[in-house]
């Protein structure tokens, strides 16, 4: 005789239907469903190291994620165009930035409107790695250090290039600007190529910008390597000093490449997009590439990476204000 009680078959089928969806839904299930289709990856800059960083890293981590992703560069604006864009796309993981941390440390006390909230509209997943600039000059220039640029801005009019308003380059020689007392007029490019261009033709005096974009030119002979901007030597041009090491103490400018996603973005996206981001920058296969990059892989976490635009946002924040730096 059966001691079952009328309608536990139907209690059983819900349980089992329940005990199904949890196991589906559970954070290693999901992860393994992401990404369900190609990954639209946006960068902020065009032709230049970040773009050529960003198809690296994503190119090994669709060797792991078992999906294609999509590398569309769309320069301008600081990064503000590619960065609005990404704003508005899905929450699912499927739409990825790629971007200079100076579009969310820089440009929200650098430009009086922007189609975008740095910390509201983004998660950031990964402070990927630490970079700093060196300052070059045309070699025709009877000027072999940042002392004389200085001292020559004060007698006739230079110039500086870089890859936009609002750009590491456009900001680090702001800032060399008011510590060395150098005087030269902006001239901004959509790209880095184009602003190393311009001083290796000689159109523009100087530039100050990743070094992995102008030693080759430096060796060559056809730019001049004044000073690094970081808190130690470049990896890649040891022999040249730091600005501070000049008669320049506590000077220090480094910057950083940035993975975000919009705000709303699951939690266990998240965390796929950190780890596999991470992997790459830091894998052995990849070290002599990142090496060329004069980059310094970091692979923060989702919350160390908050913590660190914020921290150099108000850095920023202050130095704007203090040098009244425009993009006019």
């Amino acid at each position: 005789m059966s001691n079952s009680k009328p309608g536990s078959g139907r209690w059983m089928s819900a349980a089992a239907l329940l005990a199904a969806f949890l196991l589906a839904t559970s954070p290693a299930v999901l992860s393994q469903s992401y990404p369900a289709k190609p990954v639209h990856a946006i960068v902020t800059m065009q032709g230049g190291p970040l773009d050529a960083f960003a198809r690296l890293i994503t190119e090994k981590m669709a060797q792991r994620l078992k999906q294609s992703l999509v590398v569309e560069s769309r320069p301008g604006a600081g990064g503000n165009i590619a960065t609005a864009a990404v704003a508005r796309s899905v929450a699912d993981g499927h739409t990825v930035l790629f971007a200079n941390d100076t579009t969310f440390t820089v440009n929200p006390a650098l430009y009086a409107k922007l189609n975008f909230d740095p910390e509201r509209d983004f998660i950031p997943v990964s402070v990927l790695g630490t970079f700093g600039q060196m300052i070059v000059v045309n070699p025709k220039l009877a000027i072999g250090s940042v002392e004389q640029l200085a001292a020559a801005s004060r007698k006739r009019e230079l110039s500086f290039s870089s890859s936009g308003n609002g750009t590491p380059s456009h900001l680090a020689f702001a800032y060399l600007q008011s510590v060395t007392g150098t005087q030269a007029r902006h001239i901004p490019y959509k790209t880095n190529p184009e602003a190393v261009s311009s001083v290796v033709s000689g159109d523009v005096d100087s530039t100050m910008v990743i070094a992995s974009t102008v030693v080759p030119h430096v060796r060559a002979g056809k730019l001049r390597g004044l000073a690094y901007s970081g808190r130690k030597r470049s990896i890649i041009a040891p022999e040249t000093p730091t600005v501070a090491e000049l008669g320049y103490p506590g000077f220090e400018v480094e910057f950083s490449w940035v993975l975000l996603v919009p705000a709303g973005t699951p939690a266990h996206v998240v965390d796929t997009l950190h780890r596999e981001a991470g992997r790459a920058v830091t894998s052995p296969e990849l070290a002599e590439k990142m090496q060329a990059f004069d980059l310094v892989p970091t692979a923060l976490s989702p919350a160390e990476s908050t913590i660190w635009l914020r921290t150099a946002r108000d850095k920023w924040t202050s130095l704007i204000r203090e040098i009244k730096l425009s993009v006019d």
